[in-house]
C-alpha cells in the first residue's frame, strides 16, 4: 500500500511537472517595422463609413490605418513616451499627412495615450504577424 501511495505521488508530481512545462505562455514574435514615428487617431465623423478594406469603421474598435501595410496586418503599436502598447488590425489606408506613419481608432489611441486632450504620439510599430 506504501509503495501504491508512493508511485501515485512520484507519477502526479511528474505529471505536473510535465505540464507545466508545456503550457503555452503567449508569446508574440513581432518585428519591428518603424520606430519613433508619428501616430494619429480618427475623428469621430468617421463612424459607420467604409474603409478602403471594404469593412465599416467604428471609432470603438482595435484597427488602424497605414499607407502600405496589407488589409489584416496585425500591428502593435507602443507610446515611446509611456511604454503602454496596443495591438490593432490594419483596415484602412492613410494617413494622409506626411509626417504621420499610422492613424489609429479612437479606442487603440486613447489606450496608450496620457494625455487625451493631445491628438498626436510618437510611437514605435513593430509587426505581428
Amino acid at each position: 500500500m506504501i509503495v501504491k501511495r508512493g508511485f501515485i505521488l512520484l507519477f502526479s508530481t511528474l505529471f505536473l511537472l510535465i505540464t507545466a512545462s508545456c503550457s503555452s505562455t503567449k508569446k508574440t514574435s513581432a518585428k519591428v517595422f518603424k520606430s519613433k514615428v508619428e501616430a494619429s487617431y480618427y475623428a469621430d465623423k468617421f463612424n459607420g463609413k467604409k474603409t478602403a478594406s471594404g469593412a465599416v469603421f467604428s471609432n470603438s474598435k482595435l484597427t488602424a490605418a497605414h499607407r502600405t501595410l496589407a488589409f489584416g496586418t496585425k500591428v502593435k503599436v507602443t507610446n515611446t513616451a509611456n511604454n503602454k502598447s496596443v495591438e490593432v488590425e490594419i483596415n484602412d489606408r492613410g494617413p494622409f499627412k506626411k509626417t504621420r506613419e499610422i492613424d489609429l481608432s479612437k479606442k487603440a489611441f486613447m489606450q496608450i495615450t496620457e494625455n487625451k486632450n493631445n491628438g498626436i504620439l510618437n510611437v514605435n510599430i513593430e509587426i505581428l504577424n
